[in-house]
């Protein structure tokens, strides 16, 4: 039987769900491949986690699909998902500790969300206010 792992990363309103399975190293995201998707800024954020992980990834086949958000929240909630899936992949603890000496939210998340505008002056923001003159 395959061995198969699947695992999901949110970054703001983007949630990116990862498929890993045997395979030959390659990566694609939204069914492109890493070298092409988005921007080198992106891709670099993404690479973290690849880089990190060493030469596991040369033995299999991520799969990545990724949507909401913008640019950079899809590129971090990706580089999430992918470095949970490895860690479950591998079952390995010194993994896991590269990870959280690296960056924490790799593997555990960012929970910062925007908040939500307010019905007094709702297009200027959340906490915009009018104002107003005393003389």
């Amino acid at each position: 039987m395959e061995k198969i792992v699947q695992t999901s990363g949110k970054r703001k309103s983007a949630i990116a769900r990862v498929m890993i399975k045997e395979g030959h190293g390659k990566i694609r995201i939204n069914s492109k491949p890493l070298n092409i998707y988005g921007s080198e800024f992106a891709r670099m954020k993404i690479m973290e986690a690849l880089k990190l992980a060493g030469d596991v990834v040369n033995g299999i086949d991520i799969n990545v699909r990724v949507e909401g958000g913008g640019i950079m929240g899809q590129a971090e909630a990706v580089r999430t998902a992918i470095a949970r899936g490895l860690v479950e992949w591998t079952q390995d603890t010194t993994l896991k500790d590269a990870y959280m000496r690296y960056d924490k939210v790799m593997l555990k998340g960012d929970i910062r969300r925007t908040e939500p505008h307010k019905p007094n002056a709702s297009s200027k923001g959340p906490r915009a206010k009018k104002q107003k003159s005393y003389r």
